[in-house]
């Protein structure tokens, strides 16, 4: 290699030294200016690509790898040029081979030609995979401002769920509120409960202030206290109301057993006498239902008096509807 640069380096002075060669001289120097030229316009693209790949991390390894191809020609070319201007210098030291080093010019030339062309063929995909960039860009900024349409509507859409919920609970506290005060006798004697809990409220009254033993018919003192139960719910139209009848385990005997075999038809009968009293007072019959459980739902132990008082009951229950 050393010594075809040297040969070259004489050529090339003898090629300076005659009239024909400055023509071959002037093209040469073309050949580099547009190697220059294409080098710093593959620069400023390079830049601007560098600037979009954030863009699309795609993109980013193959724009490395570009990269680093011109890195390489453009030390190619600097190598050329370097052994151009060692050839300069060796000029007075290269007189005998005029017509080598015209054709290790021309194969030079040859050279550049074919880089210059490469370069040009790079710049040409790189200005292409940007403008593909550019549009995906774009395409992704409009889905971007699409979704952002979208989350807007759906925060107002859970803002105004949100609200309504809230009026609902808000709804269900006051009918409680208004049911402690109104019942605050039979609560503090015992005989009434009533309980709140996540938008479902209950109202739990003993048998015994509803009903005689064995009967399944609302006594007068009863119905003073379901007319108290009642002038808080008439107002309720968003909830259903379902009457749940009650019992204790202790197996119905005697003649009473005719009317009420089980605690089953005890319980459904007193569950439907309420319902239906509710229903005479104004309450909706399209929110009103009434359930029977007998005696497999106890709320304390069966073994004690105490305990069996407490199962022999009548629920109203306040719930969303289904």
């Amino acid at each position: 290699m050393a010594k075809r640069l040297f040969l070259l380096a004489a050529i090339a002075a003898l090629a300076i030294g005659v009239g024909g060669c400055s023509v071959m001289e002037s093209t040469y120097l073309k050949k580099v200016n547009e190697a220059d030229g294409l080098a710093k316009e593959l620069a400023a693209l390079d830049q601007k690509y560098k600037d979009l790949s954030f863009e699309n991390a795609t993109l980013k390894a193959r724009v490395a790898n570009l990269g680093m191809e011109l890195d390489k020609m453009t030390g190619e070319r600097n190598k050329l040029s370097a052994d151009r201007d060692k050839l300069s210098a060796d000029l007075g030291y290269m007189t005998g081979q005029r017509d080598k080093m015209a054709a290790d010019k021309k194969e030079l030339e040859t050279v550049l030609s074919s880089k210059s062309d490469s370069l040009s063929k790079i710049i040409m995909e790189l200005r292409q995979k940007i403008g593909a960039l550019e549009s995906d860009n774009g395409k992704l900024k409009q889905e971007i401002a699409a979704l952002e349409a979208d989350s807007g509507n759906m925060k107002q859409e859970i803002a105004a769920l949100k609200k309504a919920q809230e009026e609902k609970v808000q709804k269900v506290s006051k009918t409680y509120e208004d049911l402690l005060e109104k019942m605050k006798g039979e609560i503090s004697k015992g005989e009434v409960t009533i309980s709140e809990l996540k938008g479902k409220l209950t109202v739990n009254m003993v048998d015994a202030i509803l009903f005689d033993s064995g009967k399944s018919e609302v006594k007068t003192e009863g119905l003073s206290v379901l007319e108290k139960v009642i002038s808080i719910l008439k107002d309720v139209t968003d909830k259903a109301i379902r009457v749940e009848g009650h019992t204790d385990n202790v197996q119905i005997v005697g003649a009473l057993a005719k009317r009420f075999p089980t605690n089953w038809e005890l319980s459904a009968a007193r569950a439907i006498n309420v319902a239906r009293f509710l229903q005479e007072k104004g309450i909706d019959p399209a929110i009103l239902s009434a359930v029977a459980y007998g005696e497999y739902k106890p709320v304390a132990s069966n073994d004690t008096p105490e305990g069996r008082k407490q199962n022999r009951r009548i629920e109203i229950i306040l719930a969303p509807k289904e």
